[in-house]
């Protein structure tokens, strides 16, 4: 028997920190959350939005317009807002919301399909409070509806094989900020955590050989590990400094969308046995370099390298830093190369999220084991 498919605009929520207030108040949590719900229904049938489930904290809502959809995640967003206005802090129940357009498939009155795990794995990817669409959604609600987008790329979804690009929505005008209470802080805009915090981006390739972009990703991997070992650093992932590659771009502005203090930035040149690394540090909030340097080997010294400037950056960021704190991020290097280059190669496949690419990571080490 075949089943039934239909284009739908997929609105996924929840609440953040659901368990921890239920843990704490099970029965005033339980009801808070009943009058949300009771606050919310009118706007959803407002929006031309049908209920499909609730599961917990979280819901699942499907709509036939994706303009209604991203409206009605912006208006449910504004509601919570007022709705925790005077609220402490600890007690305040914020939405995180995901929406995308997809294709899904009808079970009786529920629906099931990729398209609703897309939707679930952005409202995972949404801060508190926040709205990550996909581009499909993007593509259809882009002047059409009045609010704020922020392009953050691709982001690699739990269970989704590809990337997805996904962009943040925000009002025109801000949403009520709670005002604090006695004892908290003022709830406002996002700051640079508290700790020295830095993205590494991708470093160029200079070896005039574009196959050999996995071996500067693999250089740039094992820096960024190495230096968010440390546990006073504060290091942006992966996969969100590698958006920026192949980008021409402003370091005040991946400052802004990475919440950052300093970027590092820098090459990588191979030709036959030997490496140089050239790295620099840069002060986002100045725009002044305030540590550089060039890093020459052999491939036989490539781990070395990867700890001096692993090294130098963390000194740089922290002159006081004790000499131990840097050693106990080194780590004790393979002693086959050929073993090395064919993990980098591996991880450049892994990276690219499709089927192809998994099975060739997969083959990789064991062309190496094999030898």
């Amino acid at each position: 028997m075949s089943q039934t498919r239909r284009l739908a605009a997929i609105l996924a929520a929840d609440v953040v920190g659901y368990s921890r207030l239920m843990g704490e108040n099970e029965a005033g949590t339980a009801q808070a959350l009943r009058e949300h719900r009771a606050a919310a229904d009118p706007l959803i049938a407002e929006h031309g939005g049908r209920l499909v489930k609730t599961t917990g904290d979280g819901a699942l809502i499907e709509f036939g317009s994706v303009v209604g959809a991203v409206q009605c995640a912006i208006a449910l967003q504004q509601l919570m807002a007022e709705r925790n206005l005077g609220i402490s802090k600890d007690r305040r129940m914020d939405l995180r919301i995901g929406v995308h357009l997809g294709d899904v498939l009808i079970d009786g009155d529920d629906i099931i399909g990729d398209g609703v795990n897309i939707a679930a794995r952005l409202e995972g990817v949404a801060e508190p409070g926040g709205i990550c669409i996909s581009e499909d959604a993007f593509r259809q609600v882009r002047g059409r509806v009045d609010a704020e987008f922020e392009d953050i790329g691709e982001q690699s979804l739990k269970n989704i094989v590809r990337p997805v690009r996904v962009y943040r929505v925000g009002p025109k005008s801000p949403l009520p900020n709670p005002p604090p209470l006695a004892g908290e802080g003022r709830v406002g805009a996002l700051s640079l955590p508290d700790k020295p915090s830095i993205a590494v981006l991708p470093f160029q390739n200079l070896s005039g050989d574009q196959e050999q972009d996995y071996f500067a990703d693999g250089v740039v991997e094992e820096i960024t590990t190495a230096i968010s070992r440390l546990p006073w650093l504060f290091v942006i992932a992966r996969n969100s400094s590698f958006t920026y590659k192949g980008r021409a771009v402003d370091v005040k502005q991946v400052a802004r969308e990475l919440g950052v203090r300093y970027v590092l930035e820098g090459s990588v040149r191979k030709a036959g046995n030997r490496v140089r690394i050239t790295g620099q540090l840069i002060d986002t909030a100045t725009g002044a370099h305030i540590w550089g340097d060039r890093f020459d080997g052999a491939l036989d010294d490539i781990f070395e390298l990867q700890d001096r400037v692993a090294s130098n950056v963390v000194g740089a960021i922290e002159p006081k830093l004790q000499k131990s704190e840097i050693e106990r991020v080194t780590r004790k290097p393979t002693g086959s190369l050929g073993a090395y280059d064919l993990y980098l190669r591996a991880l450049e496949q892994y990276h690219k999220y499709t089927k192809e690419g998994f099975g060739e990571a997969v083959d990789l080490p064991r062309a190496s084991a094999a030898h």
